[in-house]
C-alpha cells in the first residue's frame, strides 16, 4: 500500500509523565510500519481502521481501545474517517521504518 497522506498527529497535552496525541485521518490513508519506544494506549473516538501487527489484524472502531506494547512494529490502514487519542510516556518516540 502506497501511503499518500499520513494521519495528522497533534500533541493535545503533555504532563509530568504522560502525553496525549490526537490522531486524525481520512479514509483510504494510513501509517506505514512504525513502533513506539514505550507502550501506548489507543482510544478510538470516531471511524474505523485496521492495525496490522506481525501476521494479525485488529479492527479499531469507535469506542474501542488497544494497548500497543513498546517496540511492536505495526501499520495502520484507515477504513472510515478516523479520530483517536494515543496515550504514552512523555519521553516516547514514534519511529518509522525506512
Amino acid at each position: 500500500m502506497e501511503v499518500l497522506n499520513r494521519p495528522e498527529l497533534t500533541h493535545l497535552q503533555v504532563g509530568e509523565n504522560l502525553k496525549i496525541l490526537q490522531i486524525k485521518a481520512l479514509s483510504g490513508t494510513g501509517m506505514p510500519k512504525h513502533h513506539s519506544t514505550t507502550e501506548a494506549v489507543i482510544v478510538v473516538l470516531e471511524g474505523k481502521a485496521i492495525l496490522k501487527a506481525k501476521e494479525t489484524e485488529y479492527l479499531l472502531e469507535k469506542g474501542s481501545s488497544m494497548l500497543v506494547p513498546a517496540g511492536l512494529e505495526h501499520s495502520l490502514t484507515i477504513l472510515e474517517e478516523f479520530q483517536a487519542v494515543a496515550i504514552m510516556a512523555k519521553d516516547a518516540n514514534i519511529n518509522f521504518n525506512n
